[in-house]
């Protein structure tokens, strides 16, 4: 699997221990993220790694800051990508199989280093289950596209 990573100043160090960590699993990567000291804007970095993902570069993609909302909240805007913001490993796995998120955000200020590398497998050997959530996936690109939905909302679960 190719993974692209992309960080801010905050989620440098974090973004360094989950390339290694996704290396030692046998996956490649691409480091899309900040270098040095200088403070650093994170919506051209989640810009960066939604690119790879959209232009099909990479697999996934990996957005890292101080608390992951703004990598998440810049990812989102770009049209085909399904960035989920995630602190636990239930979330990483219900984001692939229920919502096929392409790319996870994490928050270097508010989870550890091991549970981040616990995260991240979640996210990485989960599948999208597609079935009754298609529909759903489907209807978020709709809204994407400007489109309003038909569905009250009322569907079955």
């Amino acid at each position: 699997m190719r993974i692209s990573f992309g960080c801010d100043k905050a989620g440098r160090t974090l973004a360094d221990e989950l390339i290694r960590h996704a290396e030692n699993l046998g996956h490649r990567h691409v480091d899309c993220g900040a270098s040095g000291d200088e403070p650093s804007d994170y919506p051209v970095y989640a810009e960066r790694v939604a690119g790879k993902v959209l232009s099909e570069e990479c697999d996934f993609g990996v957005v890292i800051c101080g608390t992951g909302i703004g990598m998440s909240m810049a990812a989102n805007k770009l049209r085909g990508i399904r960035c989920a913001l995630c602190s636990d490993c239930y979330s990483a796995k219900m984001a692939r199989a229920h919502n096929n998120a392409n790319l996870i955000a994490l928050g270097a200020r508010t989870i550890g280093t091991e549970l981040a590398k616990m995260i991240l497998d979640s996210f990485l050997t989960t599948s999208y289950t597609g079935e009754r959530h298609q529909r759903r996936v489907e209807m978020i690109a709709k809204l994407e596209a400007g489109e309003t939905l038909a569905s009250d909302g009322s569907g079955s679960a």
